[in-house]
Parts: structure tokens; sequence; C-alpha cells
């Protein structure tokens, strides 16, 4: 989609606010609205109320670059900080920074694998997420990593993901990202119950004889009475 095309659907009518503290927000939270601070590059930080249902259309796209218009005028600005409430699903408020285009913003990027791995493997995500130093306009929804067919002791590391053209690892280049494994057959399972058991001077069979003859004491008991 045209970097145009999705500014423009991520564009937010912002309303600039004078009142402050939690009565404040409150009220505007009641209204449907969004309390939020705008700043960046040197600018005073702008207080303003977001439209609640389409901000939050607009936030479920990670690292969305957003078009807020105050009084006329149009800033690029992505999502700092966004406090939810730990129990409604409602944004409380939101700390947006000023972009500009061309500029390198760091962001954290979702990490999506795409495929499968061999047969009897156990794939682990050991990093959701990669940092990335992009520009503002063209920051990518997520990093698609390939594990089709990859066999068990594969491993997947920062360095080895393809980045989009002009983006910059910022992540450590040694940090697993994707770690995979053979998985344990219920024979390798069960083998290692055993062992354990054994090890505690036990078996498999011992365990659930004892809990019965726990369960006939008390039977015993009512047959004296």
């Amino acid at each position: 989609m045209p970097q145009s095309a999705a500014t423009s659907r991520n564009k937010l009518v912002a309303i600039p606010r004078t009142s402050f503290g939690k009565g404040a927000a409150r009220t505007i939270r009641r209204e449907h609205n969004i309390p939020a601070v705008m700043y960046g590059h040197g600018t005073d930080p702008v207080h303003i109320s977001l439209p609640g249902h389409q901000t939050m259309l607009a936030l479920k796209v990670a690292n969305v670059l957003l078009t807020i218009e105050i009084d006329g005028k149009e800033h690029l600005a992505l999502a700092k900080d966004v406090q939810r409430d730990p129990i409604k699903p409602v944004i409380e408020h939101i700390d947006l920074v000023v972009v500009r285009k061309g500029e390198k913003v760091n962001v954290d990027v979702p990490v999506h694998l795409v495929g499968a791995a061999a047969v009897e493997t156990v794939v682990s995500v050991e990093n959701n997420t990669v940092e990335l130093a992009v520009e503002a306009t063209a920051i990518p929804d997520r990093i698609e990593v390939s594990i089709e067919g990859l066999a068990a002791g594969t491993q997947i590391h920062a360095s080895d993901l393809v980045l989009p053209a002009g983006a910059e690892l910022v992540t450590d280049a040694g940090s697993l990202i994707v770690n995979i494994t053979q998985a344990v057959s219920a024979e390798e399972l069960e083998a290692e119950m055993a062992a354990e058991l054994a090890e505690l001077g036990t078996s498999p069979s011992a365990a659930p004889a004892e809990a019965a003859s726990v369960e006939a004491a008390p039977a015993a008991e009512g047959d004296k009475a």
C-alpha cells in the first residue's frame, strides 16, 4: 500500500486541551475521547484530545505512523507510550512523539514466523521483536522469518534476519531469535520419568498402590464401626 494512502487512513483530528489532571482526563474519556500529549524536535509539549474509537483502530497496527491534525495543521507522529486500563478495553492516555519525513527512528518490530520446521521438532521464539533504525515513513509492520523445513539444532540470530531496504539492526547481532530443537518422544519422556522415580527409590507402580491403600483406610475404619 502506498505510504500516502496509509497516512491518510491514519489521520486523526485532535482538539487542543487546556484542562489537566485526573478529573479532566475522566471527562475526556466519558466523551469517548483519549487524552494525549505530543512532543519532540525541541517543541513544547502539546496536550490534545483524540477521537477514541478511531484512535484505538489505528493503534491496532504496530508502530503505525499517525497524521495528527491540530487547528488545521498536520503533524506526523508515533505512539511512544500507550497506557491502557488493566481491566476494561480502554486507552487511558497516549504519549506521541513528532517525527519528520526522512528522519530515522528506533522502533521494536514484531518477528513473524513463516512456514513449518521439520517434523518432530520444537520451534521456540526467543525474542518476539527486534529493534531497528528505519525511516519514520517506512516502518515495517513485521519482520518475516522463514523456518520452512529447518532441522533440529538450527538457530536463527538477529544477524540472519532479512531487513527491509534502508533498515539498520539495533538489536545485538548475536541475539537469538529462533531456536529449533528435537521433540521428545512419549517413550523418551516415560523413560526419563522412570529414571527420576528410580533415583527417588520408588517405581511407577508403587505410587498408585500407595494411594490405593490410603483410600482403603477410611473404608476399613467404617467396617469396624
